[in-house]
């Protein structure tokens, strides 16, 4: 009994020291990966990498992790013609991570994720300065906000015959995801006081779209919704680089 008894608390203090030292081990490779993916993709903060699965020792030995989530904030994105959209809450879900064995490069099988981009952000995109829609008709975008049942309200301030409308004229749009550009378009036209403006040029002020490139790792736009503080995206991609 006595044996059975110091062989059983070998097996614990042994198990013990394993899983302090796996945890020691996942702590470490999640800093380095987060300080290469700062370093590779230039953020201000320092991104969010949580491995996942245990024991993580195991997972090194094959040489791929089996599950990494990452999450960052204020991701600066390519927005086209040399401009830039601030991207919110990004958080990715990587699946078969293979990694060299400093961690100078990881590469993601696979990855999934979630955003979101701020009514305010994306405002910057719409026509926001006065543009003739018709004869004595300007109009302009002026703001943006949720409106409900997936639709965002635009509001459009117009100017007829030198007279300002006393409120914003609104339109429900609709979003949607093309490639790597998000687009809204009104549902119904506006009515600026009456006055008879061809769709065309209604449609130049009311329809507008956003191009998000460059995510991170080189994960792509896949869908977009409206949503109460701005619009919620979603990503995926395959061969997404962490690192290296």
């Amino acid at each position: 009994m006595r044996a059975l008894r110091i062989f059983l608390i070998v097996v614990i203090v042994l198990g013990g020291l394993f899983v302090l030292a796996d945890r020691l081990a996942v702590g470490f490779a999640e800093d380095e990966v987060a300080g290469k993916l700062q370093t590779r993709e230039n953020l201000a903060d320092t991104p969010d990498v949580s491995i996942k699965g245990f024991p993580f020792l195991t997972q090194v030995l094959g040489g791929a992790l089996d599950d990494v989530e990452v999450g960052m904030s204020g991701f600066v994105a390519a927005a086209g013609d040399g401009k830039s959209i601030r991207i919110d809450d990004l958080k990715a879900n990587m699946k078969g991570v293979e990694f060299s064995g400093d961690y100078s490069s990881a590469t993601a099988a696979t990855a999934t994720g979630t955003a979101s981009v701020s009514y305010a952000e994306l405002l910057k995109t719409a026509k926001s300065e006065p543009t003739q829609v018709a004869p004595g008709v300007t109009a302009s975008v002026v703001g943006l906000s949720d409106g409900g049942n997936g639709k965002i309200k635009v509001a459009v301030e117009a100017t007829v015959l030198g007279t300002k409308l006393p409120e914003p004229v609104y339109v429900l749009s609709s979003v949607t995801a093309q490639g790597d550009t998000v687009r809204v378009k009104a549902d119904t036209l506006p009515n600026f006081g009456g006055a008879e403006i061809a769709e065309s040029r209604a449609r130049a002020i009311t329809d507008f779209e956003q191009k998000i490139d460059g995510l991170p790792g080189g994960i792509q736009l896949d869908s977009v919704q409206a949503a109460k503080d701005g619009v919620e995206i979603t990503v995926k991609g395959s061969n997404v680089r962490l690192a290296g």
